[in-house]
């Protein structure tokens, strides 16, 4: 019988959370003279989380929330959970004198508390996460034993639970309260944007300008998962929501199943990188290195544009190749038309940059005026005569806690990181073994960072990424010279770019579900899509122009030889340009590439003269090879008429 209580108490738990998190957010408490500890409330906003999470097993795909049933074992954790949660929130200020002294009620709650996180980020995002969190405390409390630069201040079991679960710097430190107030304001802005006709409209624009274009459809799904990505925060859900209209398209077009399935993976997993909101990863930055956000998004800009340049060039120059045909006209609305009637759905984002930018707010005070915004256009003006009812912004608000309990537990896990590289000195070891391994060699130093990044972001949300790799990676690279902004977007695209990279690769693999694809073949297109991504940040780590800094001559002549290098990359790959690229061509064409994305540090004489001869190359390329000979583009049009008849069989 209480088994059927259990979808409403993870509604209402939910609903909770979300509405607790904004009110905190917005200041309320404050604003209505009660003070309050933000530890307090981070508590609170923890303990629901974890319930949550007891509260229902890991979905499998198509599952929903509310068919999920929990074992009695995981009622008793939910509701333990709960009550901890509570207990801190309301005994806190008397918890900071009594963890001074150890007390055993101090203790016991920092343990079970532990535990409780442990146990709960297993079943969210599975064991990987665990095992470092494990593995680090455990040296923590063993590292004084061992000699060298890892050696650690000895701190006692008691003392580090205490320090974990009290302290400002543990597991209710930053990262849990920008997850809390700045993530969660943004996923509700997202989810009241989707439900207010958003989704639709971003998806008609995208099929109205490029649906008459040659890969008309790839086009679509690179512009509608962009747009759609850097908001949504979750390279998963950004692959369902739009994928299982995109990935249809393409297949029909004549794309490959897994073709299709990479185009969507890579799109959607660029649309985290993707300014002004960068998956609500931008903000979090912007806090973790105390920097303007606007810097943040500057410095953002040109990284992003070349990732979906390469995109964009490979589809298109696939399309030619392959002689994939533009969208059924049919199904293409006209663009003044859909401007006309979803115009209104730019103005929640205006409003957030204004308020960033020119009103001075914080970024969470932003999404909330900008999530204001989506509600009244939902509810008023809605989209192609459908509008927000009640029941819908009511239900974006149980959304939204469910979607954030991940990140929610990946911020604690990353305080608790945090907490114990702080308390035994171990921060400071790892940064010094990290360089040393470099030997001196910022690119070996790079190139292990890359590795390591790509490993342990492995299957976790955007903000988890960013958050774990902030902690153990970020701090080696700035301390061995490379600049803060530069060594964070750097381990951030690294970090993302696991999304496709075996053998995890959850968005690949979600895609090719989608598609009934090959999860292994969706994973290596994804990664020859998105070469960019694994080479653009040793580029911009090395030449700060191509993150708008420095004079603008400089920014000029590297942005510019960059998208052409890129161009030429793209065309060595895809083996196509204005024609088919013969072998000595396709050689041609990476030497060009080469030349013009060559770092200007490791060129021993003026750059400039690389540029112009990649250049060169590159055009005496392209026009040596503008005609292919109608017979050869016959035979391979018919030959690969039969291969997409043979792979849609």
């Amino acid at each position: 019988m209480a088994g059927k209580f259990i979808p409403g108490i993870r509604t209402t738990l939910a609903f909770v959370l979300t509405v607790s998190a904004l009110l905190f957010a917005a200041d309320m408490p404050s604003r209505l003279g009660v003070s309050i500890y933000t530890e307090q409330f981070l508590a609170l906003v923890l303990g629901i989380s974890l319930a949550i999470v007891f509260l229902a097993e890991r979905p499998s795909p198509g599952s929903t929330l509310e068919a999920l049933q929990p074992s009695p074992l995981s009622c008793i954790l939910a509701a333990t959970g709960l009550a901890i949660g509570a207990f801190i929130a309301i005994d806190y200020p008397q918890m900071i004198s009594r963890s001074y002294s150890l007390t055993w009620d101090v203790i016991a709650l920092g343990t079970a508390l532990f535990f409780l996180v442990l146990e709960g980020l297993r079943r969210a995002v599975g064991w990987t996460l665990v095992i470092v969190v494990l593995a680090i405390c455990g040296y923590g409390l063993i590292g004084h034993l061992v000699e060298g630069p890892l050696q650690t201040r000895e701190v006692a079991p008691q003392r580090l639970v205490s320090y974990l679960a009290v302290d400002a710097n543990g597991v209710f430190g930053l990262t849990l309260n920008v997850a809390a107030t700045v993530v969660i304001a943004f996923v509700f802005f997202g989810q009241l944007l989707l439900k207010s006709g958003g989704a639709d409209f971003f998806n008609d624009i995208a099929l109205a300008t490029m649906g008459r274009r040659r890969g008309g459809a790839a086009k679509i799904s690179i512009l509608a998962s962009g747009l759609f990505g850097s908001i949504s925060g979750v390279v998963v859900s950004n692959i369902v929501a739009t994928g299982v209209v995109t990935i249809r398209l393409m297949v029909d077009a004549g794309l490959r199943r897994h073709q299709a399935a990479a185009v969507e993976a890579v799109a959607s997993t660029g649309g985290q990188i993707v300014p002004p909101v960068m998956g609500a990863v931008a903000f979090l930055m912007a806090d973790v290195l105390q920097r303007p956000y606007s810097e943040i998004v500057v410095a953002a800009i040109v990284p992003a544009l070349l990732y979906y340049i390469a995109l964009f060039v490979q589809v298109d120059l696939g399309a030619a190749r392959d002689k994939i045909a533009p969208v059924d006209e049919s199904l293409i609305p006209e663009p003044a038309s859909v401007m006309r009637s979803g115009w209104v759905f730019l103005l929640p984002f205006a409003i957030i940059v204004w308020a960033i930018f020119f009103a001075l707010q914080r970024p969470e005070t932003a999404a909330i005026w900008g999530a204001g915004a989506a509600l009244f256009i939902g509810m008023v003006i809605g989209y192609r005569g459908k509008r927000m009812s009640i029941r819908d912004f009511t239900r974006a608000f149980v959304e939204s806690g469910s979607a954030i309990v991940d990140i929610v537990l990946i911020a604690a896990a990353a305080g608790l990181i945090i907490g114990t590289l702080n308390v035994t000195g171990l921060g400071f070891g790892l940064t010094f073994s990290l360089v040393a391994l470099g030997d001196g060699s910022l690119f070996l130093l790079l190139l292990i960072s890359a590795v390591v990044c790509i490993v342990l972001g492995m299957g976790m949300p955007t903000v988890g990424v960013y958050l774990l790799l902030a902690v153990l990676v970020a701090p080696s690279l700035v301390e061995s010279g490379v600049d803060p902004i530069a060594a964070h977007l750097f381990i951030f695209y690294l970090g993302m770019m696991s999304m496709v990279t075996p053998p995890v690769a959850i968005g690949a693999f979600f895609a090719a579900s989608i598609a009934k694809a090959g999860p292994i073949r969706t994973a290596v297109e994804a990664m020859r899509l998105g070469w960019t991504a694994y080479l653009i940040p040793f580029l911009f780590v090395a030449s700060p122009s191509l993150l708008l800094k420095g004079n603008w001559t400089e920014i000029t002549i590297s942005v510019g030889s960059a998208i052409l290098g890129v161009w030429a990359g793209s065309a060595m790959l895809v083996g196509y340009l204005a024609g088919k690229l013969p072998p000595l061509s396709r050689i041609a064409m990476g030497l060009a590439a080469i030349l013009m994305l060559l770092p200007d540090p490791l060129i021993p004489f003026h750059a400039l003269w690389f540029d112009l001869a990649g250049a060169a190359i590159f055009f005496t390329t392209a026009l040596a090879n503008t005609r292919t000979p109608p017979e050869r583009h016959l035979q391979h049009s018919q030959t690969r008429t039969k291969e997409v008849r043979s792979d849609a069989a």
